[in-house]
């Protein structure tokens, strides 16, 4: 077998080796020194080879322009043809198109440098074009992709003209001027007034008397106007009429409607094409799909906030993004979208000149289509199936967005709708907007709108807004039904706060989404639903000093109660509202749950007015400093009483401070309250004195109990009393760890891990107890720092002191604090989002609304959960077992 040279090799591993072999077989035939100049070239020969399998028509210019070659060998010379008549303005335009594409082919240039590029050699052809045509006095400006520089290979390059003069003299000279770039380029003049039958140049005040009257399109089309040739004072000058035409009169409801309905017809129209779901620019998540997205968000929102006043739709997404108009997740998409679909259609039209927008309907050209693309077969797959696949995601992913974006009734909000969205028009929109139970939404929206009261009034005009923001949340359909109950637990203040801040309204709607019990406790603070608007930090240390202030300034231990549980609800409540808005990390979420757990513990002390030295200690994650929405408060008592009737009054002082946590039953609980680690465990009395707590553990406190107790930390009451209690126990807690405690230690959780997980519940997706979960991690951090003797109550914190010491290495401890992390994130907003404590994942339609929460699908919330899981199991076997992972 012959060996194969470096340009065989080139070809062989091309897009399309049969186009490129003919396009080199016949350079050769034309001139043999070409082809062997190429061959000599390895860096030239890539080039040629990268144009020949990608376009027919730049292939067929490389045999027939002599100079073509020569463009491809010095890459960053301009193109040596000066174009002084239309003839070599054509061949200028090519040669300068092969040199844009071979360095968007090979790599060189991302999407937004060859769109500048195709949009500056435009730009050179107009300019050069009014020269040749003595037409040097008009100023041409660019509309659409032209003025956003984002002109494609094959786009029409659309403007408007305009003059000093009006006369059938500046008619002349603009049709002379677009004879002459007609021959380099497709030229389009119909964005002008009046379209094909106006008339071909207008002074600058014909066209803004023009703008006046006229239709949105037009004006829409007016964002990305910028001068390209010709006189700069008079495209400058165009352009800044523009801006003020677009940001300073604005863009009305009326116009948003006429808007949307045209894109929908251009729609329906695509669709039923040749091309059918096959155009990627027309069709349903197609590139229109994130241009009128993005450009009818800039003219809603653009004279308010002149940062979105920005051509081309890169530039546009980012500003939006940054302005909080798009969601950055989705911004992020739409521009990965806008430039995947992009290369796509340059892919499309670079193979024959072709203005299209159609992705091939056969396979085999597919197929060359994705390997210009630079996607390679694989063992098992092939690169068109790759192709097909993420055009298919891509086209769903835009539609989605497009649709929660682009149709948003909040831009009607913000143009001034006059007339509302009535009950029976929203309830046919519903499915559009992801609820599910028609019949039950349909009445909740008649309820939220009945009625002739100004709060009705208000709630029908806002409903559009309303509906299009519970559409985003997790369960659009229990939120809907939230918000009802809000409303008629107290209208004017949700219409009020709807009034006063959309910003407010949208954060509700998320809310009454996500958790219909934190939507309740709205209800009851009306003070917290007025802040919604704002950023909302969460609970923090002061909140200590407002819940005992609420109890004690109460006349009698019963109201003190009852102030005391509403400022908790209170305080719960906007921790959960600011967990659910994502702004509050877990470990803030995780902090200020615990200072308002501590603020009860002590508001309960102080109503229970003990007449003895008395004192609460928190184990557990409360003595961590970080609590759970259904975290157990574990507790122990102790009392510095001396006499029997001390004790007796230290008993009574006990009993009232769980009563006051506990409350008569599960209605008005504050907190579930666990006092079993006591000396003694349930049948011991509830509070005990120093001595005799000090004398049972060190007696009897079993290698299980000296680990719990590790975690002891003053709370409430007599604080001298609870460290007191500390020093006392710490000998014994802290003794060193025999081989035996550790056994004992392992036997007892293993045991809990078979017999405490609730019937019903899946252990493998158990948040708490399940393998690698929030216990696995807590107890084996807890473990090694009372192995290494050293007092840290907080996991997090303990992980990183366990690192630092030596006793996990840096991938333990990432495996311990991503899987701690995750596990109570998700344990969290599954107890928001189902109303009451839960431990383990949900399954079917109960995931998907807890992923959704937590942006994710159901499928990857379970994955991420074994993932990280096991990972940390692996940690536990090593270091709390002591066997290999």
């Amino acid at each position: 077998m012959a060996p194969t040279s470096p340009l065989d090799d080139l070809v062989r591993r091309c897009a399309d080796p049969g186009r490129a072999d003919a396009v080199l077989d016949r350079l050769g035939a034309a001139r043999p020194e070409d082809l062997a100049r190429t061959r000599s070239d390895p860096t030239l020969a890539r080039r040629v080879v990268d144009v020949a399998a990608a376009s027919g028509w730049l292939g067929r210019l490389l045999v027939a322009d002599p100079l073509a070659l020569d463009v491809l060998a010095a890459p960053d010379e301009a193109v040596p043809v000066a174009p002084t008549d239309p003839r070599s303005l054509a061949r200028w335009r090519h040669l300068e198109h092969l040199r844009i594409a071979a360095d968007d082919l090979g790599g060189r240039d991302p999407l937004e440098r060859t769109m500048a590029r195709i949009t500056a050699m435009g730009a050179t052809v107009l300019d050069r074009a009014l020269g040749l045509a003595g037409a040097d006095d008009l100023a041409v400006v660019g509309m659409g992709k032209a003025g956003g520089t984002e002109l494609n290979y094959a786009s029409d390059v659309d403007v408007v003209l305009v003059g000093p003069g009006a006369g059938e003299a500046a008619q002349r000279a603009a049709r002379r001027f677009l004879d002459v770039a007609r021959t380099a380029l497709r030229v389009d003049v119909d964005l002008r007034p009046e379209g094909r039958d106006g008339p071909l140049v207008r002074t600058l005040d014909g066209y803004v008397a023009h703008w006046e009257r006229a239709e949105p399109w037009e004006r829409q089309a007016l964002l990305k106007a910028r001068p390209l040739a010709g006189d700069p004072s008079l495209g400058t000058a165009f352009a800044e009429a523009a801006g003020t035409q677009l940001w300073e009169r604005g863009f009305g409801a009326d116009a948003i409607h006429q808007v949307r309905a045209m894109k929908a017809r251009t729609e329906r129209h695509a669709a039923a094409g040749i091309a059918g779901d096959r155009d990627i620019k027309r069709t349903a998540g197609g590139l229109r799909d994130i241009e009128f997205s993005v450009q009818l968000l800039q003219l809603v929102h653009g004279p308010l906030d002149p940062g979105l006043r920005v051509r081309g739709t890169l530039p546009a997404l980012t500003a939006l993004a940054d302005g909080g108009y798009v969601g950055g997740d989705d911004a992020l998409w739409l521009r990965a979208s806008y430039r995947f679909l992009r290369r796509l259609e340059h892919a499309v039209q670079l193979d024959e000149d072709r203005q299209t927008h159609a992705v091939p309907a056969g396979r085999p050209e597919r197929a060359r289509l994705a390997r210009v693309l630079g996607l390679h077969d694989r063992p098992r797959t092939a690169a068109v199936d790759e192709l097909d696949a993420e055009l298919t995601a891509c086209r769903a992913t835009v539609r989605r967005i497009h649709e929660q974006v682009y149709f948003r009734p909040l831009l009607d909000a913000f143009a001034g709708v006059d007339a509302p969205l009535g009950a029976e028009a929203a309830a046919t929109r519903l499915e559009a907007f992801g609820f599910a139970d028609a019949t039950r939404t349909r009445q909740a929206v008649g309820e939220l709108t009945r009625g002739l009261t100004r709060a009705s009034r208000l709630m029908a005009q806002t409903l559009p807004l309303l509906l299009d923001w519970l559409s985003v949340g997790p369960d659009p359909d229990r939120g809907l039904l939230a918000l009802r109950t809000l409303v008629a637990s107290d209208a004017p203040a949700v219409a009020a706060a709807c009034r006063d801040s959309p910003e407010a309204a949208r954060r509700l709607c998320l809310v009454a989404a996500t958790s219909p019990t934190l939507t309740r406790s709205l209800g009851r603070a009306p003070e917290l639903l007025r802040a919604l608007g704002e950023h909302l930090e969460p609970t923090g240390t002061a909140a200590r000093g407002r819940l005992v202030r609420s109890a004690t300034s109460r006349p009698d231990v019963a109201s003190g109660r009852v102030a005391l549980a509403h400022v908790v609800r209170q305080e719960q409540a906007r921790v959960g509202v600011a967990d659910v808005l994502d702004e509050a990390d877990p470990d803030a979420v995780g902090r200020a749950l615990a200072d308002v757990a501590r603020g009860a513990v002590e508001a309960a002390v102080a109503l229970a007015r003990p007449q003895v030295p008395f004192a609460v200690l928190a184990l557990g994650r409360l003595a961590g400093g970080s609590l759970g929405y259904a975290s157990d408060l574990d507790l122990l008592l102790a009392h510095g009483a001396t006499t029997d009737a001390g004790r007796e009054e230290a008993t009574r002082a006990a009993e009232e401070v769980r009563r006051v946590l506990l409350g008569s039953g599960p209605a008005d609980r504050l907190f579930e309250v666990d006092l079993d680690l006591r000396p003694g465990g349930r049948s011991a009395p509830l509070v005990q004195g120093r001595h005799g707590i000090e004398e049972h553990v060190e007696r009897w406190a079993e290698p299980w109990k000296r680990l719990a107790l590790s975690r002891l930390e003053p709370l409430a009451g007599d604080l001298d009393l609870a460290r007191d209690v500390v020093e006392a126990v710490g000998p014994t807690v802290w003794r060193p760890l025999t081989e035996e405690d550790r056994r004992a230690v392992r036997r007892i959780k293993a045991r809990a891990e078979r017999e405490r997980i609730p019937a019903g519940e899946d252990p493998a997706f158990h948040l708490k107890l399940g393998p690698g979960a929030l216990a696995d991690v807590e107890l084996t951090v807890a473990l090694l720092l009372l192995d290494l003797g050293r007092r840290e109550p907080g996991t997090v914190a303990g992980i990183e002191v366990l690192r630092a010491a030596g006793r996990l290495d840096d991938e333990e401890a990432e495996a311990l604090t991503a899987a701690h992390a995750s596990c109570d994130r998700a344990r969290n907003r599954w107890s928001l989002v189902a109303g009451r404590p839960r431990n383990a994942l949900p399954a079917g339609e109960d995931l998907t609304t807890l992923a959704r929460s937590l942006g994710t699908t159901g499928p990857e919330l379970r994955d991420e959960y074994l993932r990280l899981t096991r990972r940390a199991r692996r940690v536990v076997v090593r270091r709390f077992y002591g066997q290999d992972a």
